[in-house]
């Protein structure tokens, strides 16, 4: 990987421009597209510089475009560093890499997965914190009811509802913009 402090790596998605971030233990952060390229490069600076990226990131990078054209792969097995997360984020993390792409689960699912039912805003809020979004896929999470909830990448519930579109997970089997 990297010594030290993190590099990134920019690349082209059907959803956009997203950009990874990496050091020695692992990837340290996934970006989304954001409504402009030049904010998803200001993000992005906060891991350092751009760089070339090492096989196993560009092995990812890969992975990750594939997966968002349409081809199904869980990513379980490319590495994050999860340095600094809070232990209850990373039990929830955890459940979402077993979401299968094409499936979902709901916030008060996961809860339960843990063993906290009735902590579904706090489940809520450890994916809102989610450093590695697509390699931990917190867009496979819903609301209630198949409600999309919330999602704090690019342009919100849109982007959640795109990637889960190209998935085929879709709720109700239809996005709407008005969920």
């Amino acid at each position: 990987m990297s010594g030290g402090r993190s590099v990134y790596a920019l690349f082209d998605t059907a959803i956009g421009r997203c950009g990874v971030a990496w050091g020695e233990h692992g990837i340290t952060a996934v970006q989304l597209p954001e409504r402009t390229e030049s904010a998803t490069v200001a993000r992005l600076r906060r891991y350092g510089t751009e760089a070339e990226p090492p096989a196993a990131v560009a092995t990812a990078i890969t992975r990750m475009t594939a997966l968002l054209d349409g081809e199904r792969d869980d990513l379980t097995d490319i590495v994050v560093d999860p340095d600094g997360l809070p232990e209850f984020d990373l039990r929830v993390h955890a459940i979402a890499r077993a979401i299968p792409p094409g499936e979902t689960l709901t916030y008060g699912e996961v809860a339960a997965k843990l063993g906290l039912p009735g902590s579904a805003q706090a489940v809520g809020q450890a994916l809102g914190r989610n450093p590695y979004p697509i390699v931990v896929p917190c867009h496979r999470v819903l609301g209630a009811n198949g409600r999309v909830g919330g999602f704090s990448a690019g342009d919100g519930a849109v982007t959640k509802l795109r990637i889960l579109g190209i998935e085929g997970a879709a709720p109700g089997g239809q996005p709407s913009l008005f969920d």
